[in-house]
């Protein structure tokens, strides 16, 4: 029988054929794939004379196949998991390292690369060409071309390592998500949980098999409710122990020793490659270029947010001790009495919002956002095979109808989905003998589900990060790229988020609410008086949310910008650490470290501090379009042209310089986060 991952997909614009991908299919595709990409790398070698065509970019376009094939694997090995994909990630995943270090090990072929790069001067190429052949040189020298047989052998070993680690982190924070749930059998305990959530943790516990009982789970959707709205305080206090002592327990799902040995690897990788430590390595190709760079900004952003965020913590203290008597605020206790206190100061409550965020609608809203902005429309076309029925495939077309992308949407939490939210890609975009690619772009989301008596209504926050993802997801769909390593989101790091970002700011905007904000009952739009509350709210504890993201990012840093060998306690390194961003009270047996996913299972090892960073750019960008009218086409076509589409094509600087006329400044961030008034 032919493997269909192998064959020609014979599905509309040769969209992946998950309708007929057994999990048996992949370690067979894979090793066959491997050996056709090694087929091009020789074929490369054969060439008499090394040139920019049949060396750099034929490069470039070797192993697409491989390519494919391994994007749906890890795809869903994030979103539709299960023990048989786990199990067979762990074989797959050493083969895909082994065969790029066979790559970017192989002398000879470094060797073509390298006789190339020297003759950069003397070459007539365009900036994006020039880009493509600095980062295949660089990406060769920096994964080792230049060690000696001994030492390459090392970082092939260090490698390996690495990647089964980073599986086996994410395996056990999923195992943990998944196999923890808080029933209820007295209605009591639910005090202050509005009607919906009562109704999805009703939901949830019948779907356990505990009909008549409440149930509430680790997944955003349920969690974060509770200890936003249940006055029950042990109730509150109950699930943030189990939130925040993921695999820290000491038992076989415990993170602690995979994070020391990955600390160890990373930073004995890094020195073996010359850096002095893996933030190093990282920041050499982040536009921040370096660990004393960032360390500078981020302790900038600290000294001027944290006076604030000690402001936010006493007032939210000093409400819930007049309210309730609290004696001590502790870290349960802080959504709770924040939102109460939100709803005295501005008269606006989360709950109160949410009729007016039907997804269906706000879906919608996203889709007329982009349309208004960037000319292009959204259909859905049930021919395109999906991996899950909850799954739904947009075919997406240009200002002038033409073909422009794939595009999926996946928006409720299962037992195979890993938490959070993420853009990805199923096949980037890229230009080739005159044919444009076009990209398959995928967000998956863990949004509040419908219940029997509700559709699935949205938090303001589960607004925003839909907002969020689908910028990334911009970035991907308007790709206007000729090579796919420099296309959509192929960009550094500290950029990335940019396009992510600003996106939020609409949802903000009444010109953009007006367009999807509406009564799921009633169809009446969001009234005007809320939209301005929601604009008074918008810098509530943005003080206590900065030093937050700020914790994280300097944690992130601390881990790897030295070497790890004396961190002997995860936990006590954890703490010290925190010390200076701590606004609550420390928390025994808690930590962050051991479901750290994005530094440990992601890619923002050493790039935590790119949501702030990228902050700082998107509202520096943002108040452009504040200036021009957020729906201006001029300004929007210029931030396609310049950002969107131009991917990796140059280094970011330039992009944004040529976007917005000059260099970033911090004043918009600053301003629109209110620690500045001016």
């Amino acid at each position: 029988m032919t493997n269909p991952l192998l064959a020609d997909f014979a599905t509309p614009f040769d969209t992946a054929p998950f309708h007929l991908i057994q999990t048996s299919h992949f370690l067979p595709a894979i090793s066959e794939a491997i050996q056709l990409a090694k087929a091009d790398i020789e074929k490369i070698k054969s060439e008499p004379i090394p040139t920019f065509e049949n060396t750099i970019e034929t490069l470039d376009r070797s192993g697409k196949k491989l390519g494919i094939i391994s994007s749906i694997f890890f795809n869903l090995n994030s979103a539709e998991t299960n023990d048989e994909i786990q199990k067979l990630a762990r074989e797959i995943s050493p083969l895909l390292t082994e065969h790029s270090n066979d790559i970017l090990l192989d002398q000879e072929l470094f060797h073509r690369v390298a006789q190339v790069f020297e003759e950069k001067e003397n070459l007539i190429l365009s900036p994006e060409q020039t880009t493509l052949l600095e980062k295949t040189y660089k990406s060769f020298v920096r994964n080792g071309a230049k060690l000696s047989i001994e030492d390459g052998e090392k970082l092939r070993k260090i490698d390996q390592q690495l990647s089964q680690l980073s599986l086996k982190f994410g395996e056990n924070v999923l195992a943990e998500t998944n196999k923890y749930v808080h029933f209820i059998d007295d209605e009591a305990q639910l005090d202050g949980l509005p009607e919906g959530i009562r109704e999805a943790a009703a939901q949830i516990a019948e779907e356990k098999g505990q009909p008549g009982k409440w149930a509430f789970t680790l997944d955003y959707p349920s969690y974060i409710p509770a200890l936003t709205y249940a006055k029950n305080r042990e109730l509150r206090k109950t699930l943030f122990m189990a939130f925040n002592t993921k695999s820290s327990k000491g038992d076989d799902l415990d993170n602690q020793e995979i994070i020391k040995n990955q600390l160890q690897l990373r930073h004995d990788r890094a020195n073996l490659l010359g850096y002095s430590s893996h933030a190093a390595f990282v920041l050499e190709e982040r536009m921040a270029k370096s660990p004393e760079t960032v360390m500078e900004f981020l302790e900038s952003l600290l000294q001027k947010a944290k006076p604030k965020a000690e402001a936010d913590v006493r007032e939210v203290a000093e409400f819930a001790q007049k309210l309730d008597g609290l004696e001590t605020l502790e870290r349960w206790d802080f959504a709770y009495y924040s939102e109460l206190l939100k709803k005295e100061k501005y008269a606006l409550d989360d709950e109160v919002l949410r009729p007016y965020f039907q997804l269906e609608k706000v879906i919608d809203g996203v889709f007329q956002t982009a349309g208004k902005l960037f000319g292009i429309t959204f259909n859905p076309n049930p021919e395109i095979p999906v991996y899950n029925p909850e799954v739904t495939a947009y075919e997406v077309k240009d200002r002038n109808g033409k073909h422009l992308a794939v595009f999926y949407a996946d928006f409720f939490p299962r037992p195979g989905k890993r938490n959070g939210a993420w853009m990805t890609s199923f096949r980037g975009q890229y230009l080739e003998n005159g044919t444009d690619h076009r990209p398959h772009i995928s967000i998956v989301c863990n949004f509040t589900k419908p219940t029997k008596s509700k559709p699935s209504l949205l938090t303001f926050n589960e607004v925003t990060t839909l907002f969020h993802e689908f910028g990334h997801a911009l970035h991907g769909m308007l790709a206007r790229s000729t090579y796919e390593s420099l296309s959509g989101t192929s960009v550094f790091w500290d950029f990335v988020e940019l396009p992510s970002q600003i996106f939020e700011n609409w949802c903000y905007e009444k010109e953009c609410l007006d367009l999807f904000a509406k009564h799921y009952q009633s169809g009446k739009k969001i009234p005007s008086e809320l939209i301005e509350k929601i604009k008074n709210a918008a810098n509530f504890q943005q003080g206590y949310m900065t030093v937050r993201q700020i914790s994280f990012a300097l944690l992130d840093m601390a881990y790897h910008s030295k070497n790890p060998e004396a961190i002997s306690d995860i936990g006590a390194f954890e703490e010290k650490l925190m010390k200076n961003t701590d606004v609550l009270p420390r928390v025994p047996g808690t930590m962050v470290s051991t479901s750290f996913s994005h530094i440990f299972q992601g890619g923002y090892s050493s790039g935590y501090y790119s949501y702030k960073w990228a902050e700082v750019l998107d509202a520096d960008a943002f108040e452009l379009f504040q200036e021009k009218g957020v729906f201006d086409s001029e300004t929007a076509r210029s931030f396609e042209k310049n950002v969107l589409s131009a991917g990796g094509s140059e280094h970011p600087s330039v992009l944004y310089q040529r976007f917005r006329g000059r260099n970033p400044k911090p004043d918009a961030l600053l301003k629109r986060s209110g620690l500045i008034t001016s």
